[in-house]
């Protein structure tokens, strides 16, 4: 059977030494810093698994979605085609369709305008340097 024998405790009473102590210390901090990166890789592993799991199920949530819309389509067409030719109930669908994404591309396109002037703080900013430009030439 071994012994085991405490090497970070001084060998007598006497009290530890500050280099001792700063030793023991420096060790500690070191081991408790290595202890929370590798929990924090854990936590971030465990969040990352997570969320690859969430986002291929949002993904497989808009895949059928897509068929989904497809299927209202065939069925507002086949509802036309009730009372008009199914031919026609189907060019109307589909013009229909086309408008909504013609509307829908055009606010886009100026949404997209609007985020890509610079901000009225920019233009602020660069008038008051203009201003203060001007007033040390005077």
């Amino acid at each position: 059977m071994s012994t085991y024998k405490v090497t970070d405790a001084p060998a007598d009473d006497r009290p530890a030494s500050l280099g001792k102590l700063v030793e023991q210390l420096t060790d500690q901090v070191s081991r408790l810093a290595r202890a929370e990166i590798a929990l924090a890789k854990a936590e971030l592993s465990e969040k990352a698994k997570r969320s690859g799991i969430g986002a291929g199920l949002v993904i497989g949530a808009l895949v059928i979605v897509l068929y989904a819309v497809g299927v209202l389509i065939w069925a507002a067409v086949l509802g036309l085609g009730t009372a008009w030719p199914l031919w026609l109930s189907a060019l109307v669908i589909g013009v229909f369709l086309l408008l909504v994404a013609a509307g829908l591309v055009l606010a886009g396109v100026k949404l997209l305008k609007k985020a890509s002037t610079p901000p009225e703080t920019v233009q602020r900013v660069k008038d008051d340097i203009s201003t203060i430009k001007e007033g040390m030439h005077r």
